[in-house]
């Protein structure tokens, strides 16, 4: 990239960052989106979306293709985007810097909207297999386990969602968690007890893996007695899956730069010496008024901010500026 310093950079394509990137062109500002995966964050590797207001399919449709029309949104209003991960930040100046593996980027004002990514697994011998038998996209990978036997760790809404979309592939999945029960609403309790394939193993957690070139083999530790079970893969076979859904992790780059917490930036009422807002992204609105104020205020705290050179930005389902 050359010099060139931009009137807003925001880090992260997911929907929060092209939203803000929609604004922030329409406001007719200089804006580079920086994003090292592809747009959507987390939502792109979701198969099926059937609650986002306003989709245009209501019985159902993608991630990526609720997305693209986001991408292109930003790209009429004249956003940059680049493809690079950001390894370090400085935003001690009033031109914020930062540094990724393909070059350095200038910004007067930062929107931050780094989203999450996917926990390991944390068992011995993970990274070893991963591209083998280990994977963290149901999405991306199910085609390559079709009529195989497939293991998905973790309990919560989203393992529940993958598994039903791994049911569609698989001869066979069981879900593996270390809790007494899955954290599911009862609508995925109710699809995940219709799915034939689908089975559930309790209180039980993945200590190792192994196999040859490929994943056929998996030790399970009882969270309560501390037993181990080894499962291998059918022989005929030769291998099976190994899905991770076990929470989300966001990037360090901020470490020493934003105040951080557990690896996410906290958010505070007040700072001394700070103004410090918050709104929830997504709450519904009382009315259509105060949706219109709201879509506004959006818009001008943009523009606010950008006039004072600083930061925003966003955690989880909280948009804060600085």
């Amino acid at each position: 990239m050359d010099n060139k310093i931009y009137d807003v950079v925001i880090l992260g394509a997911g929907p929060a960052g092209l939203a803000a990137g929609l604004y922030a062109g329409r406001s007719r500002l200089s804006v580079l989106i920086l994003e090292k995966g592809i747009d959507g964050g987390q939502i792109a590797v979701t198969h099926d979306i059937e609650n986002y207001p306003g989709q245009s399919k209501v019985d159902g449709m993608t991630g990526q293709e609720l997305v693209a029309p986001m991408t292109e949104q930003c790209k009429k209003f004249g956003c940059e985007r680049v493809s690079d991960t950001i390894t370090a930040c400085d935003f001690s100046g009033p031109v914020k810097k930062f540094v990724g593996s393909k070059g350095e980027y200038l910004g007067k004002t930062v929107i931050v909207c780094t989203g999450a990514m996917t926990r390991s697994i944390g068992c011995k011998n993970e990274a070893k297999y991963v591209g083998k038998g280990i994977s963290y996209c149901a999405v991306c990978d199910a085609n390559f386990f079709e009529d195989f036997e497939i293991y998905v760790v973790g309990g919560n809404g989203i393992a529940a969602e993958e598994s039903l979309y791994l049911a569609g592939y698989a001869r066979k999945v069981t879900m593996i968690h270390k809790g007494p029960a899955l954290t599911v609403s009862p609508m995925l309790k109710e699809r995940l007890d219709a799915e034939p394939k689908i089975h559930v193993l309790c209180n039980e957690e993945v200590e190792d893996v192994g196999g040859d070139e490929l994943l056929s083999e998996i030790v399970l530790k009882n969270t309560k007695t501390g037993e181990e079970t080894v499962l291998h893969a059918d022989a005929e076979d030769g291998f099976f899956g190994l899905f991770g859904f076990t929470g989300k992790k966001t990037t360090g780059m901020f470490d020493g730069v934003l105040d951080m917490e557990g690896g996410y930036i906290k958010t505070l009422h007040h700072r001394p010496g700070r103004v410090c807002r918050r709104r929830r992204a997504g709450d519904p609105p009382a009315s259509g008024g105060d949706g219109l104020r709201r879509r506004r205020h959006c818009r001008h705290a943009v523009l606010q901010v950008y006039q004072r050179s600083e930061v925003i930005f966003e955690r989880s389902s909280l948009l804060c500026w600085i």
